[in-house]
């Protein structure tokens, strides 16, 4: 027997929101998506969306991710996680989302971590819990 082509799968007209961001690798599972939707950290063209939402190519999503906020604008649809580099085919970031983001991410650096430098040692502690306790 010959070896079989596989024929490339079309691209959907529509795919749900939770399942986009997924196969486009901004949340490492779909629940995680579901979540985020829920929890108001995902817009789709200016507006608040529920996870079952059906996303067009051109639509405009705001993404928030912990301090990280992205908006990108949606290119193509996939409801198949692949590998990263096609992932980054399915949208584009816009100009804007990524000067804000790379000044964020400077100033995170000029700042510096916000935790103390190290451990804090045997005396350091007992000076915290002095302080916690003499409330």
């Amino acid at each position: 027997m010959g070896a079989m082509n596989k024929s490339p799968i079309p691209a959907p007209a529509t795919t749900r929101v939770d399942v986009w961001l997924w196969a486009a690798r901004f949340f490492k599972t779909r629940s995680l998506a579901k979540q985020a939707i829920d929890g108001g950290r995902i817009d789709v063209n200016d507006a608040g969306c529920k996870p079952a939402r059906t996303l067009h190519s051109g639509d405009r999503l705001k993404i928030s991710r912990g301090e990280e906020r992205m908006e990108v604008e949606v290119l193509a649809l996939s409801d198949r996680r692949g590998p990263a580099s096609a992932a980054q085919l399915l949208y584009r970031e816009t100009e804007a989302s990524r000067v804000a983001r790379e000044a964020a991410r400077e100033l995170h650096h000029l700042i510096g971590a916000s935790g103390p430098p190290k451990r804090p040692d045997k005396q350091a502690r007992r000076d915290l819990r002095r302080l916690k306790h003499d409330r």
